[in-house]
């Protein structure tokens, strides 16, 4: 009986300090969250449903509360309105009061689908040219803009309705013409101006989905917007390419958009946004990892209730042992300039058959620097047919290679280009047949002579597989990400003399044997899925 008593106090005990010792990661997450977040917040939403199932009791909002502080999430959006139904403002303003006495920033946010007229395109977006269905969105951001001083707007607010009033209302224009300019004069005569005027003090965010190449098709017009909302995010949420719903995204995909969209924002850039959908807990953190490589000063887990079922769990379990690795990439970043590659797509630029080309660029370990305008100074150059929206781009790329500068090209722009040397020795062309996806079979062999020509300027040749990036981060750090599902060796190798030193590698239990031989930095036995920042000096 002693013996036996003596068990159930020992295991008592240990139920205690396992208890305890969660308690502590919890609170340590918590505490390190709130210790960075000058240089990086984390962030999740409500969706509207989410209020009505989790929120509308003290119960759920304990839990939510327990959740959040477990995943270091410091700032909440509560979601008033998406897909017809309109969250109690009750419900809002008591949730917002709990999280605001715990210590979290609390913000509001609204989705754009199901409003009025439903388009003849995708079925859950709006037909614009009605005009009760802009009434209708201006009430609800009215509606909101009295509760919260700060809301984000989910990226539902497009535009592909093709109905009789909408050709009629168009007129001579092309679509995306007519797109841009109604849903511009739609979010200052219906959001922005409505808005303020019930809460002066308001400030409205536009969140931009990942699918850039086709803004200007569906009404985002990315300059004009960007100018009159008083923030942008952006959608980072790339997924696992073999993912038969979701897939065919690469990751790179949200550190050029997140980059891309940051130069045209500015300081009025804020985070990016992804979720748990078609992911596996590897590709979930990849899209973290990539969010906080693009600069992005916050990055928001959509959606609480999502990441409660399915793959949610074990992706925010893997993601938790990233976060502080996190903090640490956000620091080695933050606001340091990016060498390497100008990538440039210009704002409402065509694809061609080219779609999304530069994250497939950025695949194979060309470190781009993506940008919205074509800088005949840039060291060196990659252009696809986006180039040609600048009228003024074979003047510019003669210069640059009039200059000696080493020039990329798809196969799809040399077809078009005119009165340009297209056997000029420092010009490259990249056979992509209207297919970006084949990039990802070229082979070491045949990545490394591209490689070498275009990472001349900078003084360094890289030699590794397909589906490897670098980026060049400041003066003195570089990074490798190794998105294979197999270990990789890679090496990169300087003009001079160089050290260096391991800084950070992602995940916690992921592995790289770095080591320097006189020019060469050699990256053994890395393993899948792997990133390592290194910083180095010459």
């Amino acid at each position: 009986m002693l013996g036996i008593r003596n068990l159930g106090i020992k295991t008592v005990l240990l139920m205690t300090l396992i208890g305890q010792s969660q308690m502590c990661r919890a609170e340590s997450l918590w505490d390190l969250a709130n210790e960075n977040k000058d240089i990086l917040r984390i962030s999740t939403l409500f969706t509207a449903q989410n209020v009505r199932a989790y929120l509308s009791a003290d119960e759920g909002i304990n839990k939510a509360i327990d959740w959040c502080k477990k995943t270091g999430v410091i700032h909440v959006f509560l979601e008033s309105y998406r897909g017809q139904y309109t969250a109690e403002r009750k419900v809002l303003q008591h949730a917002k009061s709990r999280f605001a006495a715990e210590g979290f920033e609390v913000s509001g946010c609204v989705t754009t689908t199901g409003i009025g007229k439903i388009s003849t395109g995708w079925g859950r977006v709006s037909c614009y040219t009605d005009e009760d269905t802009k009434i209708q969105h201006q009430k609800i951001f009215e509606y909101t803009a009295s509760i919260f001083n700060e809301i984000m707007i989910d990226d539902f607010l497009f535009f592909n309705c093709e109905c009789d009033e909408c050709k009629k209302a168009r007129g001579k224009k092309s679509w995306a013409d007519y797109r841009c300019g109604l849903m511009t004069k739609m979010s200052r005569e219906r959001i922005l101006k409505p808005a303020r005027a019930v809460n002066p003090d308001v400030k409205i965010i536009i969140k931009y989905p990942q699918w850039y190449d086709d803004f200007h098709n569906r009404g985002y017009e990315v300059l004009r917007q960007t100018a009159d909302y008083d923030k942008i995010w952006v959608g980072t949420e790339t997924r696992d390419y073999d993912n038969r719903r979701w897939g065919k995204k690469v990751q790179y995909e949200a550190y050029y958009i997140m980059r891309w969209l940051g130069e045209i924002g500015g300081p009025k850039t804020g985070g990016g946004w992804f979720d748990p959908y078609g992911t596996t807990e590897n590709t979930y953190v990849e899209q973290a990892r990539q969010t906080v490589l693009g600069d992005a000063k916050e990055m928001l887990l959509f959606c609480y209730g999502s990441l409660l079922r399915e793959t949610g769990p074990a992706n925010v379990k893997k993601l938790r042992t990233e976060i502080p690795g996190l903090f640490k990439l956000a620091k080695l970043v933050r606001n340091k300039p990016i060498k390497g590659i100008l990538a440039t797509k210009p704002p409402n630029s065509d694809a061609d058959g080219e779609q999304y080309v530069f994250d497939f660029v950025g695949m194979l370990g060309l470190p781009l620097v993506p940008s919205a305008e074509i800088r005949p100074d840039a060291k060196a150059a990659f252009f696809s047919v986006h180039a040609l929206k600048d009228r003024d781009f074979p003047a510019k790329l003669r210069k640059m290679l009039d200059a000696k500068k080493p020039v990329l090209i798809t196969d799809g722009l040399a077809k078009k280009l005119k009165n340009v040397n297209l056997k000029d020795e420092n010009l490259t062309i990249l056979k992509v047949g209207g297919n970006p996806h084949r990039l990802l079979k070229l082979t070491r062999k045949e990545l490394n002579p591209i490689r070498d020509k275009l990472l001349a300027p900078f003084g360094i040749r890289l030699d590794a597989p397909n589906k490897v990036a670098l980026y060049l981060i400041g003066d003195n750090c570089l990074i490798i990400e190794n998105f294979n599902d197999e270990p990789i060796n890679a090496a990169l190798e300087f003009l001079k003399p160089v050290k260096a030193r391991k800084k950070l590698v992602l995940p916690v239990d992921g592995s790289v044997e770095l080591s320097c031989t006189a020019r060469k930095l050699n990256f053994a036995k890395m393993t899948p899925r792997t990133l390592i920042a290194v910083e180095y000096s010459l």
